[in-house]
């Protein structure tokens, strides 16, 4: 199985270097000579985008749905250069609505499409224990079992093209909530005299706990490391494309929008370019270490 990865990121580049070590045929792409140049340093095959080989699938790692677009559809895009039969997949987190118009012309080209945005951070991509979220056909998914198995650690076909995008949109959404909620009840927790560690290890144990409680928090926020390769402006970036697609099937504003202005509140206090973590920081760095209510 020939890979084109095109998008070498942290997570891209990740990518294209576990499926190497795995032993497929890959080749990145990168717009950014300096992004090729780093992973050639890596011992991967690199190609600028207008060099692009002929392979079995593109696999896109993107900022947003403006740059999967324009992959896919600017001339030379893989429209007019992949191979029939080929397979586009989308790792990134795309607005749903983009992703299915695109798939549409996709099939139409005589290409298979599969949107399949990851979460596991850099640090998922680098060891393929990623989680994948499909949205595509059944068929696709199992042509390219090889590939997703050697990337993650599960994935989970949730339907049609543009589902896989749906359901990330969902679970950026609810992370982007728990940070918030959790930092508030470590926060009141510490008021209240309590061990920000030991409050944790509370709620772990109860039906609080979530995969921020387990895992964000002692791994990025108390450690103070906040280096979890997500950044505050593309959670933020999730966060409006959620907003959008709940407005679009008219439901009534309700606690996404409230997660929304929260996470908006205050553009410098997480910066865009800070870990997308840090907007918990900043909630618990209101806390002194005196401040204790009485018991």
């Amino acid at each position: 199985m020939r890979i084109c990865v095109i998008g070498l990121g942290q997570m891209g580049g990740n990518m294209a270097l576990t499926l190497k070590a795995t032993g497929f045929d890959v080749t990145g792409s990168d717009l950014f000579e300096n992004a090729r140049q780093r992973l050639a340093a890596q011992g991967l095959p690199v190609a600028a985008p207008d060099e692009l080989p002929p392979s079995d699938v593109y696999l896109l790692s993107l900022p947003t749905s403006a740059q999967v677009r324009e992959v896919i559809e600017t001339a030379p895009g893989l429209l007019g250069l992949a191979p029939a039969g080929s397979v586009i997949v989308d790792t990134s987190t795309s607005d749903p609505v983009i992703s299915r118009e695109l798939a549409a012309k996709v099939l139409a080209a005589g290409l298979e499409w599969l949107d399949a945005p990851v979460s596991g951070g850099p640090r998922g991509a680098a060891n393929g224990k990623l989680g994948m979220l499909l949205g595509g056909e059944a068929a696709t998914i199992e042509r390219l079992a090889p590939m997703l198995e050697a990337m993650s650690a599960r994935y989970t076909h949730v339907g049609g093209p543009g589902s896989g995008h749906v359901v990330k949109l969902a679970n950026n959404y609810l992370c982007a909530a728990h940070l918030l909620t959790t930092a508030e009840a470590v926060a009141m927790a510490a008021r209240a005299g309590v061990d920000p560690t030991a409050c944790l290890a509370g709620l772990n144990s109860g039906s609080g706990r979530s995969a921020v409680s387990e895992v964000n928090f002692p791994e990025w926020i108390l450690s103070g490391r906040f280096d979890s390769g997500f950044t505050t402006g593309l959670m933020r970036k999730d966060l409006r494309l959620a907003r959008n697609a709940a407005e679009r099937l008219g439901m009534a504003p309700g606690l996404l929008a409230a997660v929304v202005e929260a996470w908006h509140a205050d553009p410098e206090r997480p910066a865009d370019g800070d870990d997308f973590n840090r907007i918990a920081g900043a909630l618990l760095d209101t806390v002194s270490p005196t401040e204790e209510t009485e018991q």
